[in-house]
């Protein structure tokens, strides 16, 4: 039900939802995905009886349940509740204070940096690097008592402990992405700065930065960042591994990259005997031949200035889930990357007369250029093929009408147009 109304803040579904929420003895897992749906279907409203519903489930939990990977799903309906909507997250960020930690640092982070999705704001970016920068000293303290001791359970316990208090920090990774992702500027500084992460970051660091790296450029395979997650998708840490080779998919879908296919083959036959990593592989193939080509998981829409808010917020879902990748994707709970399909959508332009049946018409189809402030009528694309619709249009190119005839009833030529004869055309 989530993913079927999502965006659409209807209140009658979110009070369906919310009964299960209070019905017989619901688990964690139950609980924090009707929270999930909840905030999947008011996603980007501030709707106050969400977000008090929501806030009472995770103050109502006990601290066990709060150190369960599914309870990041409840901090992640928060921060959808108020995506992209800046300030207006003050007074929850406020509420928040009052859980529990390990949870009340992810949860205030993430919500905050949802609430900054696409904005492009440097402070927050800087807030957040500065949270990557924290170390967990009490690791080495331990290590040292651990020594008398040796016994591998509590070095297990350690682990585990180190790494939900490091979560909030997986949580900054991603949340600098996510603020970045809008401008391309942003998108570069973040980029160099996910290198740093990566070469000194702490683990739980270095498992986010290539899901990080997939958030950046979705559907658009740039080099650097194809080399980059190919590096790390044989790396020794396991959900390092898994989630570069998803990452790669990510980063890939809908192109048809040949590179990007190559070099999933290669690692297909390299990772052939680990069942988990060739899943992944398979996922990222599957991804990078999306609709065989013809669809796109970017949730920047007319000419990449409007944010699909519905789109970001699967696209996050499944992101969140791979924190916990072996509990939850290589896990039982590999549903949850059918929250992509919320992202989907075509990427080809197709165009229709008044009546709604296909017209094809000659359109040039060409990398966009940014003309913002330029006098006149500058060219808006550089570098462009005729074709006749409909026409596939891949990452920052752009399409204008190659006729006189019609003239569209959009300003901006992607998805579906709708054209009109134009009445002073003179043959």
């Amino acid at each position: 039900m989530g993913l079927a109304y999502a965006g659409t803040n209807r209140s009658d579904v979110i009070e369906l939802i919310s009964n299960a929420l209070r019905e017989g003895n619901p688990s964690m897992e139950i609980i924090s995905l009707a929270c999930l749906s909840i905030g999947m279907i008011a996603v980007g409203s501030c709707n106050g009886d969400v977000s008090t519903t929501l806030l009472t489930v995770l103050l109502e939990r006990s601290e066990i349940e709060l150190k369960e990977h599914f309870a990041k799903f409840i901090a992640l309906a928060i921060g959808l509740l108020f995506l992209s909507k800046g300030e207006a997250v003050e007074p929850m960020l406020e509420s928040l204070k009052v859980i529990n930690e390990p949870l009340r640092s992810f949860a205030t982070v993430l919500v905050e940096c949802c609430a900054y999705a696409g904005t492009g704001n440097v402070l927050k970016i800087q807030h957040m690097l500065h949270i990557c920068s924290e170390h967990f000293e009490n690791k080495d303290e331990k290590k040292e008592g651990e020594k008398e001791s040796s016994k591998d359970k509590d070095k297990k316990k350690e682990d585990e402990t180190a790494s939900q208090n490091a979560a909030h920090q997986a949580a900054a990774v991603i949340g600098i992405a996510m603020i970045a992702m809008g401008e391309e500027i942003g998108s570069e500084m973040a980029l160099r700065s996910f290198g740093h992460l990566l070469r000194y970051g702490e683990p739980v660091i270095k498992r986010a930065v290539p899901l990080a790296l997939a958030l950046l450029s979705v559907s658009n395979p740039k080099l650097s960042i194809i080399d980059t997650l190919s590096k790390f998708s044989h790396d020794a840490d396991h959900e390092v591994s898994y989630n570069s080779i998803f990452a790669m998919g990510i980063v890939g879908a809908g192109t048809n990259n040949a590179r990007l296919a190559a070099m999933l083959r290669q690692l297909a036959v390299y990772h052939g005997k680990d069942m988990n990593n060739l899943f992944m592989v398979r996922l990222a193939q599957g991804l990078t031949h999306l609709g065989k080509g013809t669809m796109t998981l970017n949730p920047y829409h007319s000419d990449r200035m409007l944010l699909c808010r519905v789109s970001l917020a699967g696209l996050l879902t499944v992101l969140v889930s791979f924190f916990d990748v072996k509990q939850t994707i290589v896990g039982k709970y590999h549903y949850l990357l059918y929250f992509l399909a919320l992202a989907i959508q075509p990427r080809m332009l197709v165009t229709f007369d008044e009546s709604l049946r296909p017209l094809p018409v000659p359109v040039r189809v060409g990398q966009a250029v940014d003309i913002v402030g330029q006098a006149g009528k500058p060219k808006t694309i550089t570098g462009f093929q005729t074709h006749t619709t409909p026409v596939l249009l891949a990452y920052g190119e752009r399409a204008e009408l190659a006729t006189e005839e019609y003239v569209t009833l959009t300003p901006v030529l992607e998805g579906f147009v709708i054209l009109q004869k134009n009445p002073n055309y003179v043959p």
